[in-house]
């Protein structure tokens, strides 16, 4: 288990860093011994982390959930939906590009509304959260928390978020925009009539955005040390005579 220890921690703490072999054994010996002098245990590994994921979902869905947070980042923009890409098209060409830009935009907002109710489900699978899962992570890729949320927390998610969506999308008054743009499309001479389900489109579209800005968070804990606002965080993640 020693032995473990040193290599998860190891890969951890160093990452791609070019040291000396004098500078990975301290950098080692810093990070099992923490800052305070005191050695780290499994059990504080474990509780690092998940308070780790808890930060970086805080942070991340507060992010989302600002005004703008869904509609002016492109990494999460929630555009017109693809399967139904020909609505937005035909419409634009017949002059009702407005009509199209303000549901899109009601849609983001929305997504913003609900993202807000997401925190909660995330911070009950990260207390499910084992040593063993720990350990797992922290030998994962940059973003093994954020896999390990999505397999824990999806379907959760989705059947919690859902609801809450389709109060966003109509309190946004995206709902009655997404009619009233498909109701104009319909009325086009010779188009396919469409009728699409905005509100499993939203929300999973909403969700994927959240696990995109956790997985930012995460990769900014493990790398950066100025993103580790805890003690804790600071002791498991620290990082020593990085060259």
């Amino acid at each position: 288990m020693k032995k473990l220890l040193y290599t998860s921690l190891f890969a951890l703490t160093l990452g791609a860093s070019a040291c000396t072999v004098a500078d990975v054994q301290r950098t080692m010996d810093g990070v099992l011994a923490g800052t305070a002098g005191a050695p780290v245990t499994q059990s504080e590994v474990a509780s690092g982390l998940k308070q780790a994921l808890e930060v970086g979902i805080r942070k991340g869905s507060n992010q989302a959930s600002q005004t703008d947070g869904y509609y002016r980042n492109p990494l999460i923009r929630i555009p017109f939906p693809e399967d139904v890409q020909r609505v937005e098209n035909t419409l634009r060409q017949v002059g009702l590009g407005n009509e199209v830009d303000k549901f899109i935009l009601q849609l983001n907002r929305g997504a913003e509304d609900a993202a807000k109710s997401a925190v909660p489900i995330f911070v009950n699978a990260i207390k499910q959260l084992t040593i063993a899962d720990a350990w797992a992570i922290l030998r994962g890729d940059k973003d093994a928390a954020t896999q390990y949320l999505k397999r824990t927390t999806s379907q959760q998610l989705y059947n919690t978020f859902n609801p809450i969506m389709v109060t966003s999308l109509e309190k946004t008054n995206a709902t009655r925009y997404y009619t009233d743009i498909v109701n104009q499309y319909n009325k086009i001479p010779l188009t396919q009539k469409v009728n699409p389900d905005l509100d499993d489109y939203a929300t999973q579209k909403a969700i994927d955005g959240l696990f995109v800005m956790i997985a930012q968070e995460e990769a900014e804990i493990r790398e950066n040390p100025v993103a580790r606002t805890t003690e804790l965080l600071r002791r498991v993640f620290a990082k020593e005579n990085q060259s």
